[in-house]
This record gives C-alpha cells, structure tokens and sequence, in this order.
C-alpha cells in the first residue's frame, strides 16, 4: 500500500490559491467561488449549470463555481479538466511519499506551461507511475529559452513537429537514432542548435519518447494533406504548419520571428504566447461565431484570413461587414464612399485618396486577390463592405458618435473606437499592430484572438 501522509491545513489552502490562480490566468473574466467542501471527494468533476455559463469544479476535495456571461466552449473544458488533471498530479505527489522522487519533475518549469501541456497531451497526468518526460513541457522550454536568446545578433526563431500516438497513413514511425539527445532545454547549450531549424520552413522532429530524432522540411511533411482543407483558416506563413498536424495526433509548436510561440494541433491553432502570457486560442469556436455573424462562408473566410495574415505582420486594420449596405452614409463620409465618380458629376478633391477610387469602383472582395485586400486594409482607415462582398470604402474615416451608452468604461485608442461605432451596422474584425484580433458585434467585443 502507498504510504500516504495526512496533508497540513496549509497545503489544502496552498492548492486551494493555485487552483484560484490556475483558472485566473486563463479565464480572468470569470467569477470564481469556493463553495463548499465536497461531501463525496474522489475524481475531479466538471458539472455545467444554467445554459453552459455557470460551472461547478469539484477538485481537490473543494466545490467551486465558476461564472460568466456566455457559455464555456468544449476546448475551454478541456482546459480546465488539464488544470485540475496537473493540480491533482502535485497534489497526490505530496501526499503519497512513494512518488516524491519519482514525479518530482512535476515541479519544474512554470505552472501556467504544465497547464496548456496537459491539455495538448494529458497522458502523463494521468499515470500512476511515471513514465518518462513530459514532451511537451520540454518544447515548450526550450522554445522559451530560445526567445530569451539571439545568434548573431538576431532573434531566434525554430520549432519542433511532435510525432503524434495516432495511426497515420502518411507518416512512418521514426526511428530514434543511436545517441539520439532530448528534446529538452539541454539542448539549447549548443549554439549550433539554434541554426538546426528555423520554425518556419524546417521543424525538429521529436519522437514519441522525446527525442531528436530528425530535421523535416514542413511542407514536405504536410504535402500529403495537401487536398485536406484545415478546420479554420490560418496565417498564410502557418498554412502548412497547420495541416501537418491534420492525422496522426501530431503537434507543431514553433517559435515565430516575432518572438510569439504557437501550438498547432488537429489542423488549427490551438494556444499561442504573447505579450508574457499564454492564451487558448479556441479558433474554431470563434470562426463559427465570425461565419455565422457575416451569413456569408466565403466572404468571412476571406476577411478572417486577411486579418491573421495582417496581425501576422504586426499590421493594423479595420474591416467592416454592414448588415444593409444602405447604412453606409451613416459611418462613412461621402467623400469616402467608392460610388461618387467622375462620370457621375461629382469630381474628386485633388490630392485626396478619392481620386483613386476608380480603382476599385465597383469591386467584390471576393474578386479581389487576397493580396491586394491585404495591402488595401493597411491604409489608415477601415474597408467597408456589404454581404455581398460589394466593396463600399477603404481607407475610411468612420464616425462614432457618444458611446457612452453602449460602451461605459473608457475606451483606449481610435481603431477600438471606430470597431465599435462600426458594428452598431454589423460585424466588424479589428486587428491590432501587436498582433490581436477582435471580433466587434452590436457595441460589444464578442472575442479576442
């Protein structure tokens, strides 16, 4: 029998604080409560109330309730069933002295990285003994190390591709060469390791027990998926990133030159590291929520993409979906709008951007190459369009009246301003030079990415 020591009171209100903690940092928006403790105390339970947005955690020998507006989606679920699983791993390691040497690894690194680690590969939480490393953590630290250091003076960006435990048809089983090293921060104390792979073309290929096994050219490895449309639209630099990781349980996880780190995993973006904190990206939630709002498939998968393309580069934009393009006076100022022309009566001012409207009079986005959309959506102002894709203004100056009523709190800078002024007429994508996305709907900001 293991021997179990009876914990101190100070080591259930420390779990007690981390467990706060741990659902703070992912889900800060939230209300979180402890309850009561759990009369019947045995395997963690996940209880959802009220239509989806209240949540009763029964972890640790604690019920807690977590609260919110809108409901909690499946991947955001998952996460907090990977918060609990990591908790309940350092918990047990602590009481139980049999697996104090053995899972004392659980210990290392941050707290935050062992959470979005168990909810790309919970195995390792799951076992009763330990087995070996937990991959994914040590990725994750030396994509980290990385970004704290440079070669030849430039920031480092590389990545690793995860062999997946699924069956894939299109990959084999790779073999782990003798004297094969770690995927692990060790590596890292070899300066040519930084030049090994660069994240972006090339990936290092980590094999199920996590070792270097091989470098791989991306698309290469993602050419046999090439016919295969991932979930949700990427980066147009992470597309083959993104179906590498379509079968086979395979997980990409790069360190891009913008110093962010991504996890790719079943074909989609699934957390990415920025501004000092990670962030579930839950892509395909959100593009429904996007589609569903724009009432036009093709059009919202262009427009989402050109905002990731735009946000990639660290490019800001505004782009405007009317729901009746006949409101289109409203927001923008005549002397924006695509319709008045020359041959019309109405001349332009010269030295204005409307004298190159005919360039685009009479456009549909949908006609329009997605690079000429990109490099027309970075001109100071925003691209409105209709449902149709009829292009109706770029470069826009839009009009906010008093916001008072729809949005209370302060508003900080004019794109947030313009976003939702915009979508009183519909749904609009605001994309920030740091890299953020957000989706604007009825004076409201619906979600971040």
């Amino acid at each position: 029998m293991p021997e179990q020591t009876q914990p101190a009171p100070f080591i259930d209100g420390l779990y007690g604080k981390l467990v706060e903690g741990g659902i703070g940092y992912f889900f800060s928006s939230a209300k979180f409560e402890l309850v009561e403790p759990d009369p019947d105390p045995g395997e963690h339970r996940i209880t959802p109330t009220s239509g989806g947005t209240s949540l009763i955690l029964n972890w640790l020998g604690s019920r807690y309730s977590l609260m919110r507006d809108e409901p909690f989606s499946d991947a955001e679920l998952k996460l907090l069933t990977s918060i609990g699983a990591v908790l309940d791993s350092r918990y047990q390691m602590i009481v139980d002295t049999t697996r104090v040497e053995q899972r004392f690894e659980l210990f290392r690194g941050l707290a935050e990285d062992r959470y979005v680690s168990g909810y790309i590969d919970g195995a390792p939480y799951q076992q009763k003994e330990w087995r070996g490393p937990d991959r994914v953590e040590d990725a994750i630290e030396v994509l980290r190390t990385s970004s704290l250091s440079t070669y030849e003076n430039r920031r480092i960006s590389t990545g690793a591709l995860l062999f997946g435990k699924d069956p894939d048809p299109c990959h084999e089983l790779p073999v782990t060469p003798l004297g094969a090293l770690r995927y692990s921060p060790a590596l890292t104390s070899i300066r040519s390791f930084y030049r090994l792979c660069d994240g972006l073309q090339t990936l290092a290929l980590v094999d199920q027990n996590g070792f270097l096994v091989e470098i791989v050219d991306v698309e290469q490895w993602a050419q046999p998926l090439s016919g295969t449309k991932p979930p949700v639209p990427s980066p147009a630099r992470y597309q083959t990133h993104s179906r590498a990781t379509l079968c086979g349980g395979h997980v990409c996880m790069i360190l891009t030159p913008n110093g962010e780190m991504k996890i790719f995993a079943n074909g989609a973006q699934v957390f990415h590291f920025r501004d000092s904190r990670w962030r579930l990206t839950d892509a395909e939630r959100k593009y429904v929520l996007w589609t569903e709002a724009v009432g036009n498939v093709e059009l919202a998968e262009r427009l989402f993409g050109a905002a990731l393309n735009l946000a990639e580069d660290r490019r800001g934009g505004l782009l405007v979906v009317l729901d009746d393009p006949n409101t289109a006076r409203k927001l923008v100022s005549r002397t924006d709008l695509l319709s008045p022309l020359p041959d019309r009566g109405e001349h332009p001012v010269a030295g204005t951007k409307d004298q190159l409207h005919y360039l685009l009079h009479q456009k549909r986005v949908l006609d329009v190459p997605s690079a000429v959309l990109e490099t027309v959506a970075r001109i100071d102002g925003g691209i409105v369009l209709d449902r149709d894709s009829n292009l109706l203004a770029f470069g826009a100056i839009l009009r906010h009246p008093d916001l008072a009523d729809l949005h209370p709190d302060n508003i900080e800078g004019g794109r947030t301003t313009a976003a939702i002024s915009a979508s009183r007429f519909g749904s609009v994508l605001k994309i920030s030079e740091d890299g953020m996305i957000s989706f604007f709907q009825n004076g409201k900001c619906i979600w971040d990415i």
